[in-house]
């Protein structure tokens, strides 16, 4: 009995392998985030400017508090004195940690799919044989209604699925987004459904220290002009620092203040930034506005929707994926066409076009056809193309490397550059059958 029951050792090297077989989520994610903490922060690709944001923010008050908040502590009386260092310290903090739940949370990735979704009416074709269709296309896009009207979504080719209304994909990050709004390089983020309420306060709250320090070295101005009696300009000279505070306050509130009015408009009209630049709700109805109390509801006082991807799951490792043929399945809607995402402003990519025609120059021009006179041994690939000698008449055998090359049209048939190949060995074949017969007469 003891003989047919697995001993300890054998069950925990099984199970040392099933762990071995397994891997966090975010150590095989696709995507061009950073993770931090196991997994437990998410940042974008440009996280480092994160940095440079809190230095833009944490210096300029740092020289307020030891320039001029000391200075007007003296001026007025003890617990008055003290708030305007405490409220300037507290307003920073808050707006820091802010920044940081804008910068370091999904902002609501979509998960990608492993496999293209199969298309209405795909019923499993596995052989292309003469006389059949092509493989399906996936259709671009697709009709939903949202509240009454029809909207439009697209299918993602990175992500390879069909992206929810009001999702797009980042190019930045590699990651479709709900409710995208846009990536900013100021957090290193991008902009979404669960983060959009952190960026608009974050932004609002610099607005606040922006004005509150600009205001308070004006007061701090005009107390040395009155107590020296003396003119705003000679009262500047003795304070270098409120004049920079000034200056860097007033540009920057221009920027961040700016940013509020316009968010504060996409809330009230229920917009994203990225909607508001392509679709313009303006000019037609937008399915997503219910009104300005229910907007500003439905942005601060609901409850953010929990991330659709656990980064700390453990998955199975993702064995070698050899490329998908087009024989008997369905194709990408961009199949054939330039890769990237038009949205987003992604440049063409034409590599595998590229490589695929100089591969065919590479062979063309290393392989010699003639030698001596006669016929030598012709490359492994135009053997396959060249018709035998009984066979004149006959249609010439495709072969599936060389039908990439005329994919564009999405027919099965052989490319125009190996068509002429085939006829010059056609002829020469031809040639050399009869010098034979002239040479040796029966």
């Amino acid at each position: 009995m003891n003989s047919l029951q697995p001993s300890t050792p054998d069950l925990a090297d099984e199970a040392n392998h099933a762990s071995d077989d397994l891997i966090r989520t975010y150590k095989a994610w696709k995507g061009s985030n950073i993770f931090v903490l196991g997994g437990r922060l998410i940042f974008g690709p440009d996280a480092r400017s994160l940095l440079f944001t809190i230095i833009l923010i944490a210096a300029p008050v740092a020289v307020f508090c030891v320039f001029v908040a000391r200075n007007l502590m003296d001026e007025f009386p003890h617990h008055l004195g003290l708030s305007i260092m405490a409220i300037a310290v507290a307003l920073t903090l808050c707006d820091i940690i802010l920044l940081l739940l804008t910068s370091g949370r999904d902002p609501g990735i979509i998960p990608r799919n492993s496999h293209p979704p199969e298309p209405e009416g795909y019923e499993g074709i596995t052989e292309i044989r003469p006389g059949l269709t092509p493989p399906l296309r996936l259709p671009r896009t697709k009709d939903v209604i949202v509240n009454g009207i029809t909207v439009k979504i697209k299918y993602c080719d990175t992500c390879m699925l069909y992206r929810p209304p009001r999702c797009s994909h980042c190019s930045i990050c590699n990651n479709c987004v709900d409710r995208f709004d846009h990536h900013c390089p100021w957090v290193g983020q991008c902009i979404g459904v669960r983060n959009y309420r952190f960026f608009f306060m974050f932004v609002f709250l610099t607005t606040l220290i922006c004005l509150y320090v600009h205001g308070l070295c004006w007061v701090y101005v005009t107390r040395i002009m009155n107590d020296y009696e003396t003119t705003i300009w000679k009262a500047m000279t003795k304070t270098p620092a409120s004049i920079v505070l000034l200056i860097y306050t007033f540009i920057s509130v221009w920027f961040v203040g700016g940013l509020t009015v316009f968010h504060l408009y996409l809330i009230s009209t229920n917009q994203s930034t990225y909607e508001n630049f392509r679709y313009r709700y303006d000019r037609h109805e937008n399915p997503y506005n219910k009104g300005v109390i229910q907007n500003f509801m439905e942005i601060f006082c609901t409850s953010i929707p929990p991330s659709k991807t656990s980064f700390r799951a453990k998955i199975p490792k993702e064995p070698a994926i050899l490329p998908r043929t087009g024989n008997g399945g369905f194709i990408s809607p961009n199949k054939g066409k330039a890769f990237g995402d038009i949205e987003m402003g992604r440049k063409p990519v034409w590599d595998e076009a590229l490589g695929e025609i100089s591969d065919y120059e590479e062979r063309r021009s290393g392989n010699s056809f003639y030698k001596d006179g006669l016929l030598s041994d012709v490359s492994p690939d135009l053997s396959r193309i060249l018709p035998p000698e009984n066979t004149e008449g006959r249609g010439v055998m495709h072969h599936p490397r060389r039908s990439s090359w005329g994919r564009n049209s999405e027919r099965w048939e052989i490319s125009p550059e190996i068509l002429p190949l085939s006829r010059i060995g056609e002829s020469k074949r031809m040639n050399i059958k009869s010098s034979v017969e002239t040479n040796n007469p029966k």
